[in-house]
């Protein structure tokens, strides 16, 4: 089957279970190294179609998201590099014959014309330190990797990455009954164990400070009661009401650190998952919900 011919869309296995596949471009941003660090990115629009990512028409004036166009939507921009209409023509401009997902992040190099990397544990690694020295102050001086800590994040980045990270993807694609219990069991013990790490009170997962671990379970916490609640069938429990230590940590990194807050676009990822995943939601409404995002920090 061509990679035009292929259905991107179709996410679970003959067993009726999520298999998430491995990402194709492993390099990293390193400086003096063969791909250094430059600024500049791209925003995809929210909608994943059958073709994948695609970029916005235009960023000026876009739709609100009200309309949920297909052309524009707020801070979804056009590409900024060739001016193509899908992510995928990125992927074939490196590797023609390409046969899988157009998974997003990517890290392009505009001076070598290539994917550095689409692996999104390997970005954050190296984003880490990679531009250290185009960074001022406090910036420069965070290390969300710090080497002696380094055992301690990989321990529990291992497990939630595979209950909590993956865990809520395994249940809302499983297609069979068995796969989804197979995989809303651990995601929901996954949690309480979270729950009970951070019921001493403390800010940030591991050692009082911010690190990588906290990063990767934020990304999928903040989406939790807008979407994975309802949309992914992980109704045993509303981050807001059902886990308060967890809560707590989520609003503290949200209002407490600008650069959680200011990436963080409720919009965009709303109408992502109940939009694009027709196979689980097929007139596409997108909930007018829930009435406050992330609640206040008391």
């Amino acid at each position: 089957m061509s990679p035009a011919q292929k259905d991107i869309t179709s996410w679970a296995d003959k067993s009726g279970s999520f298999k998430r596949q491995v990402s194709s471009f492993r390099d990293v941003i390193e400086p003096n190294g063969k791909f250094a660090p430059e600024k500049d990115v791209s925003v995809v629009h929210p909608h994943m179609l059958e073709k994948g990512w695609h970029f916005a028409t235009s960023s000026s004036n876009p739709a609100p998201q009200s309309e949920h166009s297909n052309d524009t939507f707020p801070a979804a921009t056009e590409d900024k590099l060739f001016g193509f209409s899908h992510l995928r023509e990125l992927y074939f401009k490196v590797q023609p014959d390409y046969d899988a997902r157009f998974t997003v992040p990517v890290v392009w190099d505009k001076k070598t014309n290539s994917i550095v990397n689409n692996e999104s544990s390997e970005i954050i690694r190296f984003l880490n330190t990679a531009f250290n020295e185009q960074l001022s102050g406090e910036q420069q001086k965070l290390d969300l990797y710090p080497e002696e800590l380094r055992k301690e994040i990989d321990e529990l980045n291992e497990w939630v990455y595979n209950d909590v990270n993956n865990g809520v993807y395994k249940s809302g694609f499983a297609t069979t009954q068995q796969a989804y219990e197979d995989a809303v069991k651990p995601l929901s013990e996954g949690l309480e164990k979270l729950e009970k790490i951070l019921s001493d009170g403390r800010e940030f997962l591991i050692d009082g400070r911010l690190t990588e671990a906290d990063v990767r379970l934020y990304t999928t916490i903040v989406r939790y009661d807008p979407v994975y609640y309802v949309h992914f069938k992980c109704n045993f429990g509303l981050i807001r009401h059902d886990y308060p230590h967890l809560h707590k940590w989520l609003q503290r990194l949200y209002w407490n650190n600008p650069a959680f807050k200011d990436t963080t676009n409720f919009e965009h990822i709303k109408e992502h998952y109940y939009y694009s995943h027709k196979h689980i939601n097929p007139n596409r409404i997108v909930p007018y919900g829930p009435n406050v995002d992330i609640e206040p920090l008391k």
